[in-house]
């Protein structure tokens, strides 16, 4: 790893940012060098991935630090109001206005104002922010005096705004001007040690706010950890950890309590996975056979431990009998399949077609462990669900789906 900028340490430090990712420290870096300028920044990333620090640096290292910062989450305010509590309103504008109000455009003037979400904006609203952007004017509602103000502004958003602008949601010429400077926030799952360090953190900061035992993590549970995609970011896994530190203070969690804490809806998988309508479920069943495959592989690789270490050294089908000799062939025929077929990653914004290598590969592999455990149960169907962890109704659809009726 890179030897740290002395700012860029002071930066952690003060804004309790934790992590060593490369992606990280570049988009730190980035709004580093950026405050001092006064030019428009948009932050990208996925939606828990810690976006709002960023503009805090901005206006923190920037020349407007002693000014106002005003964070606005432009999805929280209803679409009616949103013009009134940007640019402010005159008396008797529209019913409820009793007084006249400074917006936060007023409120903020030498300052900084975030808008966080700004993809959720209003066309209408939109229009106007340009103006601001551009001129540094702005009407009140209910007012025909042009008001002028001097703010920076920082927006961010997990939306692709290309695309928005593509879909006529977004205002083209807006997005340009937003865009000045642009800084990445990576996601959680591409953020590696980051994530161990993280959920050391949250443990601890959970013990000591509510006084309990601080719980610790095994190496299985860790692997764990890194090898899910996690889909909420740092958001997700704090309130994973202050689930487990809540009900196991004092222990050191286990890989199957972080698969147990996971929330994978089953309910939702009703619906084919190679259906070309129905990237939702796939992205569920995907979790769904994760976990399954996950769990599996630690069973063998204990069984293999065990017999390893009692001074044997085969390592092929000969030693497993019965259900052992099930759950070798299993694990022998995972070890053989490249690790991006059996846990698959990357965009799913097209679902994968049923002649594709990966569907093949995990339909195989999830048809051998629904038959298995209909074996182990002697055909019992609930049974075999709660084993697997999947919903009664999940079974019976694959039972039908794989011909396994039989």
């Amino acid at each position: 790893m890179p030897e740290l900028s002395a700012e860029v340490k002071q930066a952690k430090q003060r804004f309790s940012i934790i992590g060593n990712a490369p992606a990280l420290l570049n988009a730190i870096s980035r709004a580093i060098r950026v405050a001092p300028i006064d030019l428009s920044v948009l932050v990208t990333g996925e939606s828990g991935s810690g976006k709002e620090f960023f503009p805090k640096i901005i206006h923190q290292y920037g020349a407007r630090k002693h000014k106002k910062y005003i964070a606005v989450n432009c999805g929280a305010i209803p679409e009616g109001t949103i013009d009134s509590e940007l640019f402010g309103h005159e008396k008797g504008s529209f019913t409820g206005a009793i007084a006249a109000r400074k917006g936060y455009f007023e409120e903020a003037d030498g300052g900084t104002v975030f808008l966080d979400e700004v993809a959720e904006l209003p066309l209408t609203t939109q229009a106007r922010l340009l103006r601001v952007l551009e001129t540094g004017e702005f009407l009140k509602v209910g007012s025909s005096v042009v008001q002028k103000t001097n703010i920076r502004i920082v927006a961010a958003t997990n939306v692709d705004l290309l695309q928005a602008v593509k879909q006529g949601k977004f205002r083209e010429d807006l997005y340009y001007r937003l865009s000045t400077v642009r800084i990445e926030v990576p996601n959680l799952h591409d953020r590696g040690d980051d994530i161990q360090l993280l959920a050391r953190k949250f443990a601890s900061d959970f013990a000591e706010r509510y006084m309990t035992a601080p719980i610790s993590f095994s190496e299985d549970a860790i692997k764990a950890m890194r090898l899910y995609r996690w889909p909420g970011n740092v958001r997700q896994l704090k309130n994973i950890v202050e689930q487990l530190a809540l009900f196991n203070a004092g222990d050191q969690i286990s890989r199957d309590q972080i698969l147990e804490a996971l929330p994978i809806d089953h309910s939702g998988l009703s619906t084919p996975a190679t259906s070309k309508n129905s990237q939702q479920g796939y992205e569920q069943e995907r979790e769904m056979l994760w976990k399954m495959i996950f769990s599996l592989k630690g069973e063998i690789a204990e069984l293999k431990a065990a017999f390893n270490a009692a001074g044997n050294g085969r390592d092929d089908d000969s030693f497993f009998s019965g259900e052992r000799h099930e759950k070798g062939k299993r694990f022998n025929a995972l070890m053989k399949l490249p690790p991006e077929e059996i846990i698959p990653t990357g965009d799913f914004s097209t679902t994968p077609q049923p002649d594709t290598p990966l569907s093949q590969s995990v339909d195989a592999t999830e048809k051998e462990a629904i038959r298995n455990a209909l074996e182990r149960n002697k055909g019992n169907k609930k049974a075999a669900a709660e084993e697997l962890g999947i919903s009664l109704r999940t079974i019976y659809r694959k039972i039908s789906e794989f011909d396994l009726d039989s």
